[in-house]
């Protein structure tokens, strides 16, 4: 009887332990918390500290320029097949917004021009329209104006990513299985084939 409720007592105790140890797992695709007020993002890694993925100047040495773009109140040629075009304010752009979670982006739209459907794994998004008139959901915009249109976006995170629904799903390489597609979208092969074999348009600024 004794072995017994020893046997017991250790289940029990190992359960708890493996029930407290995933309690304790978490992840997250969010930007880790800044460890100081800014890092400015520099290439040299010689005199640098490395800060949430990227090198950090001496802000001893930091000027005005890290903190500075001129770009997002600059039309952009939307003469693409989207007919649209986005001028991103990231951490690519603005050293300075390493650690500060948060980025802009400009987008231009020519009449009926297409932002196509998208997401950002790290980031949520709120969308101004400057001009225009524009039809969005989650998540893409349309301009169904017959002018052009603008619109500005902010999002919470310095490096938002992005994944273009079209290009993720017949753009990718390795391919998706024809089979799968046909399947989930319910047409024809030939359907499938044309739309894989399509080069598919990126409207984003470096």
């Amino acid at each position: 009887m004794h072995c017994i409720n020893m046997k017991n007592m250790v289940i029990n105790t190992l359960a708890c332990i493996a029930l407290l140890a995933m309690s304790f797992f978490l992840a997250s695709v969010s930007d880790p918390s800044p460890l100081q007020d800014f890092c400015v993002v520099v290439n040299d890694t010689k005199t640098t500290v490395f800060v949430n993925g990227k090198v950090c100047k001496d802000p001893k040495v930091a000027t005005a320029n890290d903190f500075f773009f001129s770009g997002l109140q600059v039309p952009r040629n939307t003469s693409n097949k989207l007919e649209s075009m986005v001028t991103q304010a990231n951490v690519a752009q603005i050293p300075e917004l390493n650690t500060l979670s948060i980025s802009l982006a400009r987008i231009d739209y020519a009449p009926y021009g297409l932002n196509p459907p998208h997401t950002h794994p790290r980031a949520t998004e709120i969308l101004t329209v400057l001009e225009g008139t524009l039809y969005g959901l989650i998540h893409f915009q349309l301009n169904v104006g017959k002018t052009k249109a603008v619109a500005i976006a902010a999002l919470s995170s310095q490096n938002l990513g992005l994944i273009t629904i079209t290009n993720a799903v017949f753009g990718s390489k390795p391919a998706i299985s024809v089979d799968v597609l046909t399947k989930a979208f319910q047409v024809d092969k030939k359907v499938v084939d044309y739309l894989q074999s399509q080069f598919w348009t990126d409207n984003h600024t470096n």
